[in-house]
């Protein structure tokens, strides 16, 4: 793999290559969480016309096929918008509302299944990973500045696009910064995304991205680059998810292999040996963990259970249809947000949670098998396993225009087969 000299070929990879590396020339429009639906739908309908043109006499390098997997993805995100209307009906809310929040399903939950979609076109999956690299690269230009530009009190925010105009979830999308203060009162930057959480989101995928250019300069780059990322975000779980899926995902990838079944019998048994010193120490990193962002830990707890309450109390099957504002206790927060599954619980029911589990399910298992034969199918692993983290501390289908590149690998990943040579570990 040649990645120095890596460009794109066709039009998808122009429109990827170009959307990826331009990122922070976008963000200083405003312009981010208008441009993956954007591309989105315009690839899906690329992917349609494909599809439309081929026949028998394509080239068989070049025919274009939509695997099981990926089917899944588009049922749930589809179950999505069944219970999205039906919670609108219940809830009497009238035709404006739902199609509020019909365009906003496209915004948002959609996106987990059409960019899939687009990664069953003929997309390298290098060209994501130097892509994202170069982005690595643009923040360790950048970053140096925003640093000198919090030490030296300039103002936090410089502006708020007027892209705002065309309608979003709150200005947080549109702004550019140069730095946020956090809890404990010190810098923090969220760089090109809304807050700075969702930068550790978006790095953990760079990072196992990175992974994948090993032997090239971009290896280092984006190493770097994602770390740093994780880093100035100060967020909690993407510190722990960066050290933890890189780990895991490796050996998930090499089940098959009898070092890896031999070392992982030998840490069942050691592990058993120790289960209450394990435990402790367990107990103790989630009092740390909590500890370490009290009044953020506080919040996110009480918007839960508020969650739960409301769900199980007014709307189990298919929920409120739309999100709440939460009272003074939570800061007002929109309940269930900072948790995928409970806001999913709360505004689809548990309609929409056992739509997002099957797929992610489904997905994991998938993915797990292909991996033991399949690199492509191990970053895949990585994959669900991001997602499925931050599941707990984020809501996907908010930040699914930041990390879409992660969804498009994962459809890329759905098309490998099972026959693949087992590459070296």
């Amino acid at each position: 793999m040649d990645t120095q000299a890596l460009a794109p070929e066709n039009f998808a990879e122009r429109v990827i290559w170009f959307s990826i590396t331009r990122t922070y020339l976008i963000y200083l429009f405003g312009g981010l969480y208008i441009l993956a639906p954007a591309i989105g739908w315009v690839l899906l309908w690329h992917l349609g016309a494909t599809l439309w043109r081929q026949n028998e006499r394509t080239p068989s390098n070049e025919r274009i096929f939509i695997p099981i997997g990926v089917w899944v993805w588009v049922l749930s995100m589809l179950v999505m918008q069944l219970a999205l209307l039906v919670g609108h009906a219940d809830y009497n809310l009238d035709l404006g509302q739902t199609i509020k929040s019909t365009i906003g399903w496209a915004k948002g939950w959609a996106l987990l299944a059409i960019f899939p979609l687009i990664g069953c076109l003929n997309i390298r999956p290098e060209l994501i990973y130097k892509a994202t690299a170069v982005v690595c690269l643009h923040t360790l230009i950048i970053l140096p500045f925003l640093i000198l530009a919090s030490v030296a009190h300039l103002p936090q925010e410089l502006y708020v696009s007027p892209l705002q105009a065309i309608g979003g979830p709150g200005p947080d999308f549109f702004s550019v910064t140069l730095y946020g203060i956090g809890p404990d009162g010190e810098a923090r930057w969220r760089l090109f995304t809304p807050w700075a959480p969702a930068l550790g989101f978006v790095a953990n995928f760079y990072f196992i991205f990175a992974m994948q250019l090993k032997g090239t300069r971009w290896f280092y780059i984006g190493i770097i680059g994602s770390i740093l990322m994780c880093l100035v975000s100060k967020s909690r779980l993407a510190l722990v998810c960066i050290a933890f899926v890189a780990g895991i995902s490796w050996v998930i990838g090499r089940l098959t292999k009898l070092s890896v079944l031999a070392g992982l019998t030998a840490g069942s048994v050691l592990a058993g040996i120790n289960a209450p010193t394990i435990i402790q120490l367990l107990a103790d990193f989630n009092q740390k963990f909590s500890a370490a962002r009290a009044d953020s830990s506080r919040v996110r707890s009480a918007l839960g259970r508020i969650a739960l309450n409301r769900w199980e109390t007014e709307a189990p099957i298919w929920g409120h249809g739309i999100v709440e504002k939460g009272p003074h206790l939570v800061e007002h927060m929109m309940i269930g947000s900072h948790h995928t599954w409970y806001g999913l619980l709360f505004v689809k029911g548990l309609v929409g949670f056992i739509a997002l589990a099957a797929a992610m399910a489904y997905s994991f298992i998938e993915m797990v098998i292909k991996a033991q034969q399949n690199a492509l199918c191990r970053v895949g692993v990585s994959v669900v396993l991001i997602l499925f983290l931050y599941t707990f501390g984020e809501n996907l289908e908010i930040l699914a225009y930041l990390f879409w590149p992660g969804l498009v690998i994962l459809g890329a990943a759905f098309k490998q087969p099972l026959s693949s040579e087992i590459p070296p570990a």
